[in-house]
């Protein structure tokens, strides 16, 4: 486990070593692309267990990703030294990171943060400097959001990467 200071509060995260069953994917040859496409872009997807997460993870992988990026699973939870939380967490990323690889062939990196979501995603994103930070959101109302909080909404207003926040829609509820 490595320990990033922050101003102050440590971050601690836990890197996700993924399977072996994935290949290693190197940079694509793009002859004919600009430097950037060749380059590819680094894109953070906020995760957890929520079908509204998924629904993000889909959007990311159809709408957002293309061959010569890295996509980087980013899992907030409140205790990464709990090994039954971290295994939970790890099995998670490997099954996305799974479906990554073979719905658009993306390099994966996972990892497990700790703390509060939106100020965890937040460090990573700026650690990472993505291109998109994609989450999802529960669809509540501006007064539930307000009256609760919301973790996309804290990051919508706190990242300095651009935020893309998916709203569910009516399938992903059945």
């Amino acid at each position: 486990m490595e320990t990033i200071m922050g101003e102050v509060e440590e971050f601690g995260w836990r890197e996700v070593t993924l399977p072996t069953l994935i290949p290693k994917v190197g940079h694509p040859e793009l002859e004919r692309e600009s430097f950037e496409r060749k380059r590819g872009r680094d894109i953070l997807v906020a995760i957890d267990e929520s079908p509204n997460s998924k629904c993000a993870f889909d959007w990311a992988l159809i709408n957002l990703c293309r061959l010569a990026d890295t996509l980087h699973l980013v899992h907030a939870v409140s205790d990464v030294k709990n090994e039954n939380v971290f295994e939970a967490s790890r099995g998670l990323m490997e099954n996305l990171a799974a479906e990554a690889f073979e719905v658009c062939m993306v390099r994966t990196f996972a990892r497990i943060v700790e703390g509060d979501p939106g100020r965890a995603i937040c460090k990573v994103a700026d650690h990472i400097k993505p291109a998109a930070v994609v989450m999802g959101t529960r669809g509540r109302s501006l007064l539930q959001c307000v009256l609760q909080g919301s973790v996309s909404e804290y990051c919508l207003h706190h990242c300095k990467s651009t935020p893309i926040i998916i709203v569910p829609g009516k399938e992903a509820e059945e």
